[in-house]
């Protein structure tokens, strides 16, 4: 059974990362015999009390769920908290701003000089990684609607094999980097474009969105929060901000006994295990050999990384609208006579020249040019980190949750008999 819910998690991971990378249409033009362009789906956008209430809401939500984890110690409350971000973040706004989508704003509030981005987006952003810096990922355990909606699906999670946790780890690092490149150009906002249970908030998906989202969620009931773990970009960033975390969910409220009741009570393989000192000095020598090794081959790794990004340029600017429209009148002259192509009459309603046409997605290549040296440089980077930490030797003495990886849900809370003065209570 396992291995057939292997397969199909990474069927899961190409298809969507296909969907993500997939070519852009022209956008619609307006047309002067009568037609009438269907309403936006986006949401309107609010009013700036509006806005800053939703920031507040966050402020509260992320408060409350930061006492929870650390102070009140109760799934329950966690889950009920999970519910409200769920109604109102996700049913209520509809999913819209969120912090994960956010990437994208503040990307192009750095690329193009025209485009500012609002302080409550802004602020959206940043709260829930000031959070976790301080308190772990309250964040992923109540007050995002994305993970809310996974968590409430969860009927038998499996545990999956070191080796491809490790590997699926790093594709929402690969997504980060694209969703910032393609925001960075002009090209698209994926993230939100591609969000796989936006369409659940809003009832307006496409089939085959909607068949993603049902995908993800069906494959949720038994590997637990499959978006999260394998894609979300944002949650790449949380787990660098919570291993710094000063305050962070604990399993026991005083000292670990050792009863290994929580050594298997994570549906996300979040619990790390009490290791075993290392008695050899060799092998001390040997990891400490490796981790300098891969430490001096970071830079290789990154300028091999940015060489690859920017071989790639061609081929990734393809997602361009405008990038696309070029080369499709290049190979295809005759479409330009083709009054049923949308794509095709919107440039030529527009009174741009073809030359000009083609010295703009010149301009937008270099870019992707500029762009994919950042984009290889910071895979490179990424994984000789990733390199560099398997020659870590951490030793641990307890059952801890790791803080990067930990959503702190609160799901271990109850497997602990240890009370918070110390005591046991006697099982069953």
């Amino acid at each position: 059974m396992r291995k057939y819910l292997t397969i199909f998690l990474f069927l899961i991971a190409v298809t969507y990362s296909g969907l993500v990378t997939g070519q852009q249409r022209f956008p619609k033009p307006e047309f002067s015999s009568g037609y009438v362009t269907p309403s936006p789906t986006t949401p309107e956008p609010r009013a700036n009390l509006l806005e800053y209430a939703d920031v507040v809401v966050l402020l509260v939500v992320l408060s409350v769920a930061s006492w929870i984890a650390i102070r009140k110690r109760s799934r329950r409350a966690m889950l009920w908290l999970s519910v409200f971000s769920l109604l109102y973040f996700g049913f209520y706004r509809e999913g819209c701003i969120c912090p994960i989508g956010a990437i994208q704003n503040v990307t192009l509030t750095f690329a193009d000089p025209l485009y500012a981005i609002s302080i409550s987006a802004l602020l959206i952003f940043l709260i829930p990684l000031i959070f976790a810096l301080f308190f772990g990922r309250t964040f992923c355990a109540a007050a995002c609607p994305l993970g809310a909606l996974q968590d409430l699906l969860i009927i038998t999670p499996f545990s999956t094999p070191v080796w491809i946790r490790k590997t699926l780890s790093f594709i929402p690092y690969v997504y980060l980097a694209l969703a910032v490149l393609y925001a960075a150009t002009g090209t698209d906002f994926i993230i939100c474009r591609y969000d796989p249970f936006v369409g659940f908030f809003r009832i307006n998906a496409t089939f085959n969105m909607f068949l993603i989202g049902a995908c993800f969620l069906g494959l949720g009931l038994f590997f637990a929060r499959p978006y999260c773990r394998i894609f979300c970009p944002y949650g790449a960033l949380l787990n660098i901000m919570s291993r710094f975390s000063k305050w962070h969910l604990s399993i026991t409220p005083a000292q670990c006994i050792q009863c290994k009741l929580c050594s298997t009570s994570c549906p996300f393989d979040a619990i790390e295990h009490p290791t075993e000192e290392q008695k050899s000095e060799t092998t001390q020598g040997r990891n400490l050999r490796r981790f300098i090794t891969f430490g001096l081959l970071i830079p290789v790794w990154i300028l091999v990384g940015g060489y690859i990004g920017a071989q790639s340029h061609v081929f990734l600017s393809k997602a361009n609208p405008q990038v696309h429209l070029t080369e499709l009148l290049i190979a295809h002259p005759e479409l330009k006579n083709d009054t049923g192509n949308i794509d095709i009459q919107t440039f030529l309603s527009s009174g741009k020249s073809f030359e000009q046409q083609v010295k703009e997605a010149q301009i937008i290549r270099h870019k992707f040019y500029i762009g994919g040296w950042f984009f290889g440089g910071f895979l490179g980077l990424v994984i000789g980190l990733m390199l560099m930490n398997q020659s870590v030797f951490r030793k641990r003495t307890d059952y801890q949750p790791h803080k990067g990886d930990c959503y702190s849900c609160g799901r271990c809370l109850k497997y602990c008999p240890v009370k918070k003065d110390g005591t046991v209570e006697e099982i069953a």
